[in-house]
């Protein structure tokens, strides 16, 4: 499969070279406008009609309008030497019998026309450009001829179009979600250039339910949030989580590293379940997408938070949308208690084929580094702390040289920027990506296909690779009534990293620490000290490798045997496979170990599956009555997850060629085979009332089940009720001057969760390898506990949505309150009792609040500029409002009521001694000592670490063929600090800078406490400090930072009149720059660890013919 993937790859990426040079070859100039009307022939020459009209059009300036079919059986036409009118060459060549022709002096046109010939109507090409009222050019608008499905156009890059009609006044109707449909009589005209106005009713219509199952904003009393793919598109991003971070109120998403494949956090409205994940659910069409991991942290030590979502090609999506209210997510049950997450893909669009093709490279580095010591600062601060514990340089004894080679072995002014060394590479990333669709009024289809290969800022030959295919079929029969929709994806990538994070070694390593490779280009082990700092090229010895396939099917089918009637069936399958291991060669470490393939090689391995399947059918009535609609939904879903897992770990190979075959292992140190199976079902009901358009409620019922609990508590009952009042539409209110919309609506709800693992309730056993023990083992590993039940959520929202001035300004505002209780949660046992938990429903009560902003303007509008802005914010809070017991709970020292989930307990910090120079501390208790353990009493601070607000700030400006988007995000929270990971001052490891500000002596008032090397009774003193401060107030601080997340800029290039190809070319940064006082290289990352997030600076070009 790698073989063929690889193959496929080298395809792709030499025919996306050869499109892009005939495209360049295209827009090169090749001529220029006569003024004149003669024609000059160089030689006698044989050509074709349609050869005539080019010819005449580069030397006269006059274009030809016709059918490209009209000629193809037309005779040649010679062409004497000499020069000739080109009215004259026209009616030499053109058919009489058949064509007739009227030239336009004015706008140098030749309008051709085929003669009727009886019984038989006539053909002739309609085009034109559409526009918006601001002037811009519209992309994707359907064309089609009222009462035919034969003939279907779409507007390319710059708006045009062309159609055949045969009507001599045929109806051209022009649709576009977020336009109000047009239709055009035409009545002799042949250049029909078309204005479209927008609608707020369908620039906001969202998926309430399902795909297919449409309706507007202004009859929905949920909240749904929608972005659509050309947001998508501008953002030069390989992950579809990055590139709607920050676009969505009330969705916080944090990027776990900067390496490609790695994982993101998502929580929608805050974390609603005690030590559970905060995940949504994702949908795909339809299919349920788990974002769940299936990597084993043993193996991969280096990508944070790994995710099947990275799998998805951004590219293939049409739009996300985020499900957060009641009457929204209760739909979707228990898999909806922490949002909804709606993902459609691209559809093929009737009309001729069309080709569209996307290229793209980039570059990407490190945007911010911590300031480091340098190499004089580092050995003063080394020095000091060897002073501090009661050592001088001269007379230090040996094992305190031993233990500071930086000090007595190594060069004191070599330096080395291990930042720029380790992390401070240029990524390359280059993607290329083909699309085919088309079809008619009745079939349409698309068919994609990607490659991307990127590599990493450290050093080595890291590599990540990733290919998808994607085909979508949609045919519905001539009459309406039935319709099937077929979609196929499949995606493979291949991720290849260095055993661990180099960012690590590169924050930590001494600045005069020995070159990491010899002269001869060999790992140089001269001078570093086995037993205390290796040379952290070693870690290129070795790799972790990932491979992922992901293949996804879903079969739509509906049929609607009378229009108010439709029987509609959901069938989808996801099958998922990760193959990831972690290779260590003997060669890592340092010869002074003497190490053989055999005493140090070593490999452990994960392979593991899931596969998903789930059938839906639904029945959906309608009813109009009057004023009246009614809308009701019914149906069922059965669902199955079945998970495989096979773990091995490794030693000792006679060669290192041999390392990938487990079995040639002198030994099996570990090893696991696992399988479990999730069976999931439900019955539900929707049903919709809307009045004249202006009230609407939605009632929504569900009865889910989980064999995730025990017989009696399997199925639980759920349901959640919406109401919503367009007041705009109101007799007072319509036609209102300022006020272009409003609408009130409110809902509530009930949700239910069974986020646990499978089997949680059974009385369950594991196997246990051990290579010192030979037999069967078996050991206890969960206790029965039939009463083990749903978690539950009550949510309430109520929201108001204002437009003003014919909705160029668009105001929306929420207010939300969530309630989650029962929760799941680990009872800690103990140890002789065998097992460490016992899983149980707690009486315990979160509750989630906030206050939601979202915000559209229309600033400029002419013809040839257009500004629009958009703004989102979001204030959420999570409180603990009630645990049962919990101060005589193993929970004491981890929650407290009436704060957040995520807090931490921590020390109190008061400063430094300025006698003995070592930090000081509150002591709560008043017992005289500083507990060191984790339920101390003396860590009653409280570090509330939940997102104060968070938000994006988005400006669009068009001018002409010119397009730049700006977007900002923002957050405001407590998080960890420079300091966090990084040693005690005086330690061998660098340090920030921020350290200098120390005590020195006696009376000194400074915020560090002194250097220590740990030695003596002072020393342990210091280093007990440390220890403390770790686990502080002082190590976490406000890392509000503005992040220029997103700068797009694009042309359009001007498409010659009846050219079928469109082309823009396009200029991306992604985090291009971010405004923080945190001192770390990511204020959103915790850890200063892990690689932060890169500046991507990427250009592209896109084709469409």
């Amino acid at each position: 499969m790698f073989y063929l993937t690889k193959t496929l790859s080298k395809y792709i990426i030499r025919t996306l070279k050869l499109l892009f040079c005939i495209a360049l070859f295209i827009f090169i100039p090749g001529h220029t406008y006569s003024q004149n009307t003669e024609v000059k022939i160089d030689s006698t020459l044989e050509v074709t009609v349609s050869q005539v009209f080019g010819i005449i059009k580069n030397q006269t300036g006059y274009l030809s309008f016709y059918s490209e079919s009209w000629f193809d059986d037309c005779p040649k036409v010679i062409l004497k030497k000499g020069t000739i009118h080109f009215e004259h060459l026209l009616k030499k060549s053109i058919p009489s019998e058949g064509f007739s022709y009227r030239v336009k002096e004015k706008k140098k046109r030749i309008l051709i026309r085929k003669k009727a010939i009886k019984n038989k109507p006539e053909e002739r090409i309609i085009f034109g450009v559409v526009k918006d009222r601001s002037g811009q050019v519209i992309q994707g608008v359907n064309i089609f001829i009222k009462g035919s499905t034969k003939e279907e156009a779409v507007t390319g890059l710059n708006g045009s179009y062309s159609i055949m009609v045969t009507h001599s006044k045929p109806v051209l109707v022009f649709s576009l979600m977020g336009y109000k449909t047009k239709e055009v009589t035409i009545r002799g005209r042949n250049s029909v250039n078309v204005a479209l106005k927008e609608d707020i009713k369908e620039l906001d219509v969202v998926k309430i339910t399902k795909r297919n199952n449409k309706r507007s904003h202004r009859k929905k009393p949920g909240s749904v949030y929608k972005i659509d793919a050309k947001t998508i598109g501008r953002q030069p991003v390989n992950n579809l989580l990055a590139a709607i971070t920050g676009y969505f109120s009330g969705v916080n998403i944090t990027q776990k590293t900067g390496l490609p494949g790695g994982g993101f956090d998502v929580a929608i409205r805050g974390k609603n379940f005690i030590n559970s994940t905060s995940e949504p659910l994702f949908i795909i069409n339809d299919i349920q997408y788990s974002s769940e991991s299936l990597s084993l942290s043993v193996v991969n030590a280096i990508l944070q938070k790994e995710s099947p979502l990275g799998l998805i090609n951004p590219m293939d999506i049409e739009s996300v949308e985020v499900l957060k209210g009641a009457e929204a997510t209760a739909f979707y049950g228990s898999r909806g208690a922490n949002g909804v997450v709606l993902i459609t893909t691209k559809r093929g669009k009737a009309g001729k084929t069309r080709t569209k093709v996307k290229i793209t490279t980039g570059l990407a580095n490190v945007s911010r580094y911590i300031d480091l010591l340098n190499t004089q600062q580092y050995l003063e601060m080394r020095s000091e702390a060897l002073t501090n514990d009661g050592f001088a340089l001269e007379t230090a004894p040996h094992f305190i040289q031993d233990i500071m080679p930086d000090l007595f072995e190594w060069d004191q002014n070599r330096y080395t920027d291990w930042q720029k060394v380790l992390i401070g590479g240029t990524a390359n990333r280059n993607m290329g990506y083909i699309s085919f669709s088309g079809g008619t009024k009745q079939t349409q289809f698309l068919f994609s296909g990607s490659y991307q290969n990127e590599t990493t800022v450290f050093p080595g030959n890291s590599k990540y690779l990733k290919a998808s295919m994607q085909s979508n079929l949609n045919h519905q029969s001539s009459n309406g009534r039935f319709q099937v929709d077929v979609l196929t994806n499949y995606i493979f990538d291949d991720n290849r990293l260095p055993l661990a994070d180099l960012t690590k070694e590169a924050n930590n390593l001494a600045p005069n620490a020995p070159e990491p490779y010899n002269d001869k280009g060999v790992l140089n082990w001269e001078g570093w000290t086995p037993t205390l700092v290796g040379n952290p090229f070693g870690m290129l010895e070795g790799e972790y490798r990932t491979k992922n396939r992901s293949l996804l099917l879903n079969l739509v089918i509906s049929y609607r045997p009378i229009p108010d009637l439709e029987f509609r069936t959901n069938l989808g399958y996801t099958d998922y496979h990760k193959e990831e291991y972690k290779v260590s060669l003997h060669t890592r470490f340092n010869p002074a170990f003497g190490l053989t393939s055999t005493t140090g090689s070593s490999i452990v391995t994960n392979n593991a599956s899931r596969q998903f399947w789930n059938v839906e059918p639904q029945i959906k009535w309608k009813k109009d009555l009057g004023k009246a609609n009614f809308i009701a939904l019914f149906g069922t879903t059965f669902q199955q997850s079945l998970t495989n897992r096979v773990f091995i770990s490794a030693e000792g190979f006679q060669n290192n060629s041999q390392i990938l075959n487990v079995f040639a292992a002198d030994r099996i140190t570990d090893g696991f085979n696992n399988k479990t199976k999730y069976n999931y079902h439900s019955v539900f009901g929707r049903l919709n009332f809307n009045w004249a358009g202006k009230y609407t409620m939605n009632l929504v019922g569900r009865r889910d089940g989980s064999s995730r609990f025990g017989p009696a508590k399997q199925f639980g009952n759920f349901g959640a009720v919406g109401a919503a009042w367009v007041f705009s539409e109101e007799v007072f209110l319509r036609n209102h001057r300022i006020l272009s919309y409003g609408k009130l609506r409110t809902s509530y709800g009930i949700t239910g969760s069974d986020n646990i693992k499978d089997y949680a309730f059974y009385n369950t056993y594991r196997t246990f390898y051990n290579a010192n023990y030979i037999g069967a083992t078996l050991l206890p590993d969960k206790l029965y506990n039939p009463d083990l039940g749903w978690e539950e959520t009550k949510k309430f929202e109520v929201g108001l949505e204002l437009g003003f001035l014919d909705d160029h300004i668009l105001f929306t505002a929420a207010w939300y309150s969530n309630r989650s209780s029962n929760h799941l949660q680990g009872i800690p046992l103990p140890q002789t009792t065998g097992f460490n938990s016992l899983k149980a429903n707690f009486d315990a009560t979160v509750k989630n609040t906030g206050f939601e902003i979202d915000f559209r303007s229309a600033n400029v509008i002419t013809p040839n500029f257009k500004w629009t802005t958009f703004f989102n914010i979001s204030i959420p809070k999570n409180k603990l409002v009630k645990f049962d017991a919990l101060e005589d709970s193993t929970f004491a020292n981890q929650y407290v009521v009436g704060w957040p989930l995520n807090i931490e307990k921590l020390y109190h910090v008061t400063g430094v001694n300025p006698e003995t120079g070592v930090y000081q501390f509150e002591d709560y208790n008043e017992d005289g000592v500083i507990d060191r353990s984790a339920a101390s009493q003396d860590r009653q601070w409280i570090e509330d670490m939940a997102p104060k607000f968070h938000g994006g700030f988005n400006n669009v400006f068009n001018y002409k063929a010119l397009n730049l988007e700006i977007f900002l995000q923002f957050k405001k929270q407590r998080e960890t600090n420079v300091f966090y990971n990084f040693r005690h001052p005086g330690d061998f490891s660098n340090q920030h800078t921020s350290i200098l500000n120390r005590w020195q002596e006696n009376g000194d008032q400074a915020p560090i406490q002194r250097y220590t090397l740990g030695q003596g009774a002072e020393g342990i003193e210091a280093i007990t400090a440390s220890f403390n401060y770790r686990n502080s107030n002082a190590q976490y601080t406000d890392t509000f930072f503005v992040r220029l997340r997103n700068v797009s800029l694009s042309y359009t290039i001007p498409k010659q009149p009846f050219s079928s190809l469109d082309a823009s070319i396009y200029l991306q940064a992604h985090n291009l720059l971010t405004i923080t006082k945190s001192l770390k290289a990511d204020p959103e990352q915790s850890s200063t660890m892990t690689l932060p997030i890169l500046r991507y600076l990427t250009l592209g070009l896109e084709l469409d013919f």
